[in-house]
């Protein structure tokens, strides 16, 4: 925990340096230097488990020690290179473990920050590298403040193009929500900050190479891209020619005002094309092979394969204070996943700024999901076959549902300490197991 304590005081020098700094209001920035820190520690209940198999999230009598946690140290560095034209890069630092020893048990699992793995002692490694270039349109102009989320300050056109090009990840550009959108500051539960269903690209740390087009037009926006996923599925080779292991994507945004407040309803719609394994086949392979092994989807990729799916996504503030928001997602379901085993979602929730008891930077959340599989997923599952993610040897099958609640605190300036509460039912789709409860703490410093 030294390099832990070390970069802490780090950032908290800088952040302390440049409060200090008197700048102008709407300053047009030529680089930035931001950064973060996340620590998320989670502990789960001894819950009930008649059995289990080598996919399953495991409980205290099984042999798990019910304690996970992840750190990740992430610089946002940023350089205007001539007119629209910017440069980012984003090198990481992580640590963590998950429950269980590995990202398996769950269909969504309870903690963002673990989709990039498990590593003990820290990994180093180079999150983002991207170029942007924005191209306006008229229609007058709008400051955008510079962010942590990679982006400078500076006015640009209302109506505009803006192409994005390089390593970054599908949620940086779409599926976006202001109410839950990013597990280091809101919600934790994958199916709840984005769409479940959605097959985004992504390699084993969650990022992506690629190119991403949107489209800025009154109160509407257009976005699309074409991202490489890996080689094999949930593997951190990504296929750079992007002709033949992609998603394609394309998403819709209108926003608008319903009784003065502001609101945005987006519609997407996306196309996998990679080498992976359908349920069908691997069932097809059980039945034709001795008795005694249950089917495996590793040995049923025979080809490229498609998936196609969408989602909607909705956030509407009610007032200054409080803001709710909605997402459905489907997919066919009929290929081993990228992502989640989840084939469809509807989550919704509600976020709440701490005015009314004399806490404006705090928040408190609520949010529910449901989560499904398709049939031919479920009958692999009962069969005894395993996903990358998921297999209890056999399940009695109902929808994974997920209730979270979080309430963060502004401790001193942009320290941010949430407790957070998770209760699972029927995980990893099994109504014999479960269910789980995860009681969590999460620090969250930048600059």
């Amino acid at each position: 925990m030294s390099i832990f304590r070390a970069i802490v005081f780090l950032l908290f020098s800088i952040n302390a340096l440049a409060d200090e700094l008197v700048v102008a209001e709407h300053i047009t920035e030529d680089w930035s230097v931001r950064g973060q820190a996340t620590y998320i520690y989670q502990k789960k209940n001894n819950f009930n488990s008649p059995y289990y198999g080598a996919n399953s999230l495991l409980n205290a009598s099984e042999g798990d020690s019910g304690q996970s946690y992840t750190f990740s140290g992430t610089a946002f560095l940023a350089k205007r290179l001539w007119q629209g034209a910017e440069l980012y890069y984003n090198p990481e630092i992580f640590q963590g473990t998950p429950f269980s020893g590995g990202l398996i048990g769950l269909g969504a699992i309870q903690n963002g920050e673990l989709q990039k793995g498990m590593f003990i002692p820290y990994t180093y490694y180079n999150a983002r590298l991207f170029f942007r270039q924005t191209i306006g349109l008229g229609g007058g102009t709008e400051y955008l403040e510079g962010a942590i989320d990679n982006h400078l300050a500076g006015y640009v056109d209302k109506n505009r193009l803006v192409f994005s090009f390089g390593k970054f990840a599908s949620l940086d550009v779409f599926d976006k929500n202001t109410y839950s959108h990013e597990p280091r500051s809101q919600f934790l539960n994958f199916s709840i900050f984005s769409m479940g269903a959605y097959g985004y690209a992504a390699d084993v740390k969650g990022f992506t190479y690629g190119l991403a087009g949107e489209w800025y037009q009154d109160n509407w926006i257009l976005k699309g891209g074409r991202l490489a996923v890996p080689k094999l599925p949930n593997t951190n080779e990504l296929d750079y020619s992007l002709l033949n292991d992609y998603v394609d994507q394309l998403e819709l945004t209108h926003k608008h005002n319903l009784l003065g407040w502001p609101g945005a309803i987006r519609t997407l719609l996306f196309h996998q094309h990679a080498y992976m394994a359908t349920y069908q086949d691997a069932i097809n392979q059980f039945y034709q092979q001795p008795a005694g092994s249950p089917p495996n989807i590793l040995n049923a990729r025979l080809s490229t394969q498609n998936k196609n799916g969408y989602g909607l996504n909705a956030e509407q503030a009610m007032t200054n204070d409080i803001g709710l928001f909605a997402r459905w997602s489907w997919n066919d379901g009929q290929t081993e996943t990228q992502t989640l085993d989840i084939s469809r979602s509807i989550a919704a929730g509600v976020s709440i700024k701490g005015t009314q008891w004399g806490r404006s930077e705090d928040t408190l959340g609520l949010g529910v999901a449901s989560n499904r599989i398709t049939g031919d997923e479920i009958k692999y599952l009962q069969l005894g076959g395993m996903t990358m993610f998921i297999g209890d040897s056999s399940i009695a099958y109902k929808p994974e549902q997920i209730v979270e609640t979080l309430y963060t605190l502004k401790a001193y300036q942009d320290l941010y300490i949430t407790g957070n509460f998770q209760r699972i039912y029927n995980p990893a789709y099994n109504s014999n197991r479960g269910p789980v409860n995860f009681l969590g703490l999460r620090l969250h410093f930048e600059f």
